[in-house]
């Protein structure tokens, strides 16, 4: 499948290991994926670990998602050169540059993030270059057979098990003998699946991946809760104050986060004044200058900057998309220095509101 796509002209993005983590990136083949890796995962942890077998997809979510090769995290929109008359504009279409990627391994959470990026940057205003990025992509989907501790897409309906999102989706099994079952997403799909050999699967074959997907489902542990949406009604709750005592506001959580969009844009020039360009960036709500208007930034403390981005993540994107912001990865668990658990700060603040407006 990978030699395929890769003569298809598509440039192969997948899970391999580097620096110490199973992370999303360029790759040539089969070797390069993560053969026999695994990962365990708590609150500000991550280390991989050896499992034992020969299980190509045998992980959780890394740090990487589809957000980076979809959305850069710089991108230049235009640069101007000086000339005698004046000066000229060339504007970039970075997406059109790059080849198609496949991208190879994500999660079914990955895929639900690519769904809420859609919302925002293919939506009523649509980012041309994300919308020529989306339709370049052809994506290889896994479920999941062995989630994280950080894990909660139960809660976000939104995993363990491909339910769509793909042009092809996978089922890893290792026993009795290492194969993969195939769903079709698209025609894409099923042209691509049409010129690798194949078979029909078997009952038991059936029967083991449906075994599989409920016990990825038992093996999920962290909750929700499902009264979320409420944070808006507590704004003034002292567990705001709480969490910003220990909350660095570094940003890490944005920056693994699949469908945080947020960006800024700054205009360079050289020092002879010959060049110049606009370039866009990744921005984070916990960065000072991000909620920066006239006179100053409107919110200037770390317990301002959390609750702005939990009660967006969860709630008010709601009101803007009908959708939310969360799908339950777990990645800002893992990756938070200070060990911060979104799930445990909504607990503690919503059922103090309720208990409140019950009594």
């Amino acid at each position: 499948m990978l030699r395929h796509l890769a003569a298809r002209g598509y440039q192969l993005i997948g899970p391999t290991v580097r620096d110490g983590a199973i992370v999303h990136a360029p790759i040539d083949g089969i070797e390069d994926l993560p053969a026999g890796w695994g990962d365990v995962q708590s609150a500000g942890s991550y280390r991989l670990r050896r499992r034992g077998d020969g299980a190509l997809f045998g992980h959780a979510v890394g740090p990487e998602s589809a957000r980076r090769f979809l959305t850069p995290p710089t991108r230049t929109l235009w640069s101007a050169i000086r000339t005698p008359d004046g000066f000229e504009v060339e504007v970039e279409v970075a997406a059109q540059q790059q080849p198609p990627v496949a991208l190879i391994g994500l999660r079914p959470c990955d895929l639900a993030a690519i769904a809420v990026q859609d919302r925002t940057l293919a939506g009523p205003r649509p980012d041309p270059a994300y919308v020529e990025a989306r339709r370049r992509s052809f994506v290889v989907a896994v479920s999941c057979s062995d989630p994280a501790s950080t894990c909660f897409c139960t809660s976000t309906g939104t995993g363990p098990t491909v339910v769509g999102g793909h042009d092809l989706a996978l089922a890893e099994l290792l026993h009795p003998r290492h194969r993969f079952l195939v769903d079709v997403g698209t025609d894409a799909g099923a042209d691509v699946l049409e010129a690798i050999p194949h078979s029909s699967p078997s009952s038991e074959d059936l029967e083991a991946v449906a075994a599989a997907g409920d016990a990825a489902v038992a093996a999920i542990r962290r909750r929700l809760d499902p009264r979320a949406r409420e944070l808006t009604a507590a704004m003034e709750h002292p567990r705001w104050d709480d969490v910003a005592a220990r909350c660095l506001s570094c940003g890490s959580c944005t920056l693994v986060c699949p469908t945080c969009f947020c960006t800024s844009v700054v205009d360079t020039t050289d020092l002879a004044g010959a060049r110049a360009a606009r370039v866009q960036r990744w921005e984070s709500c916990f960065a000072l200058d991000h909620s920066f208007v006239h006179g100053g930034s409107v919110r200037v403390d770390v317990r301002s900057r959390y609750r702005q981005w939990l009660t967006h993540k969860l709630a008010t994107w709601w009101e803007q998309f009908g959708i939310s912001g969360c799908v339950g990865c777990g990645r800002c668990i893992a990756w938070c220095p200070a060990g911060i658990d979104l799930t445990a700060e909504v607990a503690a603040i919503v059922q103090d509101h309720q208990q409140e407006v019950d009594a």
